[in-house]
């Protein structure tokens, strides 16, 4: 029978992992559970850096961004010897269950530790939207949100001065915040690892959208691609349209979590605890058509990641 749990966020920060911490703690509390939580990841436990909190220690923290209890990669725990170092700090503690809150990474440690004996649920939370399990994942709205106010700025400026706007967003290897990122703001162009054009495709792209009187052009583009500078040069010295380019960074994971973030936060966090009183492990959570569900973690890492095709489509039907 679970009686003390544990809960860590790890991997990148995303706004609404407070919001989903405040959820999973209060759940726990008011089911009679003794709640701990890791700062630092899983390197929290590791360093011992464990402490029981009360439901005061979650108050106010809703609307906060990033994670009040910390964040940290650590590639080590791969290890099978870092894996029992840390079974056996938490048996010294006697926490039998954790939730966990990140990516793929977080899901692999989530999942290492479920196979030698602690309970363990995951919950998505990282801003790339990457885990192929749910169909959004925490962190995602509000990074979206931002990047669109982003954009739309920059739209004010290359309108004024005619121009060409080559802006890289982030998702590492998940193309969903250009393309809907995109789709909100109406860019020209979108490029994503798994829907790609040649350079001289986007090239003659511009070209036939300048030849058509458009006095402006918005290109979205994920990260890791390209050099964007390169590429809004070359673009300048061969389209004929004057060019910048915009990398928007870490300002994309920053900031106070959306309403839809807060909610979808608030649904996993508490249905990760009813999973552990159900005596559920090494499962993830995640919310499919705005359905709760659950689904073993090996399978979730197994999926492949969303195929947007269709929004692409849609993007290049409604400019």
């Amino acid at each position: 029978m679970i009686k003390r749990v544990g809960v860590l966020t790890s991997g990148g920060d995303a706004p609404g992992m407070n919001a989903c911490l405040r959820a999973i703690i209060r759940a726990g509390l008011t089911q009679g559970l003794k709640m701990y939580v890791i700062y630092n990841g899983y390197r929290g436990i590791l360093e011992r850096k464990i402490e029981e909190v009360n439901r005061s220690f979650v108050s106010e923290i809703i609307n906060r961004g990033g994670t009040k209890i910390g964040t940290a990669r650590l590639v080590e725990f791969e290890k099978e010897e870092v894996q029992d170092e840390a079974v056996a700090i938490l048996h010294e503690y006697q926490i039998d269950a954790l939730v966990t809150i990140g990516g793929d990474g977080t899901y692999k440690g989530a999942l290492a530790l479920s196979r030698k004996g602690i309970n363990c649920i995951a919950v998505p939370g990282t801003i790339d939207n990457d885990v192929a399990s749910t169909d959004f994942t925490i962190g995602f709205d509000t990074a979206l949100n931002t990047i669109v106010e982003c954009v739309d700025k920059l739209r004010d400026t290359s309108s004024s001065h005619q121009r060409c706007s080559v802006i890289e967003v982030m998702g590492r290897y998940c193309g969903d915040l250009a393309i809907y990122a995109g789709i909100a703001c109406g860019a020209e162009i979108v490029i994503t690892r798994d829907h790609m054009i040649t350079k001289d495709e986007l090239k003659t792209s511009i070209r036939k959208q300048i030849n058509e009187g458009k006095h402006h052009i918005m290109v979205i583009i994920t990260e890791k691609l390209c050099d964007v500078k390169d590429l809004a040069r070359e673009i300048e010295r061969d389209c004929g349209i004057e060019t910048r380019s915009e990398v928007l960074g870490r300002i994309q994971r920053g900031g106070t979590p959306s309403a839809q973030d807060r909610v979808r936060a608030a649904r996993l966090g508490v249905f990760a605890v009813d999973l552990l009183l159900e005596g559920k492990s090494g499962m993830c959570v995640g919310c499919v058509w705005s359905k709760l569900t659950a689904i073993p973690i090996e399978e979730a890492l197994k999926m492949k990641n969303k195929d947007n095709g269709f929004l692409i489509r849609v993007s290049s039907l409604i400019k």
